[in-house]
């Protein structure tokens, strides 16, 4: 199973990179359009690169929590005990696994909502956009459901 988490890990790795690419073309052009007289204005730009942005941050936002380079508080003193350290990312987990079923749950709903509406200026689903946020939730899920099977068999494993 940690294969194929890995391969997901490398593919959104691969999305995050094509989404910081296709956010600098509009943006580029936008800046060329206002600063120049290179080439025309176009309208759709700031849309797509708006889109782009809040895919980006999705994605990056998954690639965060299976890396755990999340932002994160130690506000809990540190241990030498792994058994303690590993009941520590446990509650952790689980506070973050409620939040990624926030995320499954209203996303969807953001979905659904959108699900006939199409942005005002590309025309583009808004269910494409708005999907980003139950996927990031599953994916969460996912990752977290990971880092809880690791944490539990250090919690469950015995002193050697």
């Amino acid at each position: 199973m940690t294969r194929v988490l890995d391969a997901i890990h490398a593919a959104l790795k691969i999305v995050l990179g094509v989404l910081v690419g296709g956010l600098l073309i509009p943006v580029s052009m936008q800046v060329l359009s206002r600063f120049t007289g290179l080439i025309p204005r176009y309208i759709w730009t700031e849309e797509i690169a708006r889109f782009c942005f809040v895919w980006m941050i999705m994605v990056g936002a998954i690639i965060a929590v299976r890396d755990g380079s999340h932002f994160d508080l130690d506000l809990l003193p540190t241990s030498d005990s792994p058994k303690t350290e590993a009941a520590k990312r446990i509650l952790v987990n689980l506070l973050m696994l409620v939040v990624a079923l926030v995320f499954v749950w209203y996303g969807w709903k953001l979905v659904e909502f959108g699900w006939f509406q199409t942005s005002e200026i590309a025309a583009l689903p808004m269910n494409w956009i708005y999907g980003a946020w139950p996927l990031a939730g599953v994916l969460f899920t996912v990752f977290i459901l990971e880092k809880l099977v690791r944490d539990t068999s250090i919690l469950m494993a015995r002193a050697q």
